[in-house]
Formats: C-alpha cells, sequence, structure tokens
C-alpha cells in the first residue's frame, strides 16, 4: 500500500506544488494549511511519516512536533524551514523531529529524504538482530522501544537508528562521520550538532541503569560502555 504523508504547509502555492508531486510519486497525502488543523488530521487519522513547516499560524510546527510526539513517538517528522540558523535545527531535534529540509529545495530531494525513511521505517521488523540487552536495559529494535525494570521508553526512528549503530558497534568507538553518513546520509557542521542533541537524549534514556554509559572519545567519536558490577 502506498504510504500516507501528512503534509502542514501554510503557503497555498508550495503546499499545492508539494501535494500534487508526492500524489504523483504514488503517496496519499493530506494537506493542512496550519498547524491547528494539522493536528486536527492527525489525530483522525494513522501516517507513516509528517511534513511539518516551522513558520505555520495559530501553532507553530515544533509545538505541533511536540504533541504529535506525544501521540505518536515513532512516526518520522521531517521539519521544512526557511530558516538557516543552527539553533532552529536544534529546537527543531528537541521538539521531536528527525530531520529537516531547507527551502528552497527540489521536490527530488523531497522525495529522496521521504524514500530514505519510509525505508528505514520499513526494513526495521526485518534487521538483525531484533533486540540488544545494554546493561539491564533490552533495547528492542523492531518496536522502537528501550524497556527496564521502571518500566519502557518508546524512541522516535532517528532516535533507535542511532542507538542501533552504537550497540552494533560496542566492540569498537563509532567515528562521528560514520554515524552521520549511515544515519543522516551527510557528515556537515549542521548535522554534527544535531547527533550531539540525539546523542544526550538516549544518555537520558539509558540512566535507569547507571552502569551503562555512551561516552564521547573527544575528536573521535561514541561507544556504549557497561561498567561490570
Amino acid at each position: 500500500m502506498s504510504a500516507r504523508i501528512l503534509l502542514v504547509e501554510d503557503d497555498p502555492s508550495l503546499g499545492f506544488v508539494m501535494k500534487d508531486n508526492l500524489v504523483h510519486h504514488g503517496y496519499h497525502v493530506a494537506w493542512a494549511e496550519n498547524g491547528e488543523l494539522g493536528l486536527k488530521r492527525f489525530e483522525e487519522n494513522q501516517y507513516d511519516l509528517c511534513i511539518l513547516d516551522v513558520m505555520l499560524p495559530k501553532k507553530d510546527g515544533f509545538s505541533l512536533a511536540t504533541e504529535i510526539r506525544v501521540k505518536n513517538p515513532q512516526v518520522p517528522i521531517l521539519f521544512v524551514t526557511a530558516k538557516a540558523m543552527l539553533e532552529d535545527k536544534l529546537l527543531g531535534f528537541k521538539a521531536g523531529g528527525d530531520d529537516y529540509i531547507v527551502k528552497p529545495f527540489s521536490m527530488d530531494e523531497l522525495v529522496a529524504r521521504i524514500e530514505v525513511f519510509l525505508r528505514r521505517s520499513q526494513s526495521h521488523a526485518a534487521a538483525e538482530p531484533a533486540e540488544f540487552f545494554i546493561g539491564t536495559i533490552r533495547f528492542d529494535c523492531n518496536n522502537l522501544q528501550l524497556k527496564h525494570a521502571n518500566g519502557e521508553k518508546t524512541l522516535t526512528q532517528k532516535e533507535a537508528d542511532v542507538l542501533k549503530l552504537l550497540c552494533s558497534n560496542q566492540h569498537r568507538v563509532l567515528k562521528r562521520e560514520e554515524i552521520l553518513n549511515q544515519v543522516w546520509g551527510d557528515d556537515d557542521y549542521f548535522m554534527g550538532r544535531s547527533l550531539d542533541v540525539f546523542i544526550s537524549k538516549l544518555r537520558k534514556y539509558l540512566k535507569e541503569d547507571p552502569a551503562v554509559e555512551i561516552v564521547n572519545y573527544h575528536g573521535v567519536g561514541f561507544r556504549i560502555e557497561v561498567t561490570e558490577a
């Protein structure tokens, strides 16, 4: 079945062009012209991916992403923004976004980003191994969940991608550029700062086991280490 996409874009010309092109590529697209309507659309239907403009009337894209994350921690969120400031991009990741695309952009670039997300989501269930044990924490890759004695935490797709890469390479220090290229497809400065946001989130989640630590090897990369009792 074709993927369902929620598009929230207040510019009528751009919204029409984006929807028309995505439908042409075989996607089902629901288009909302403000943040409040976007949230209503999200609550009414199931979507495989959300594309959110940042500057929206009634409810901005960051606020909308935060509310979407409460209702669905897993659905990929792609921000569309005219802002090129690093701080705005980091705010987007902190709000639960997985990636961003800066205006002006080509439709080919947008479709390529979408296809990357959908391939990862669809192949996640077939990935090997299906789970990792990080100290006393169980990481269920297929369901994007961390399970521990005090409960469980559902990760976003991007958080799970980063953690899975770290878990798969516990025997060595995983270089920053490796993570960036494999998860984001780019290793530029902005993406590097974005990676730091995701590492901080994962560290907070893994605090359920004090023996687990994501160690930063300055200037090189990261490694998950578990202190033996």
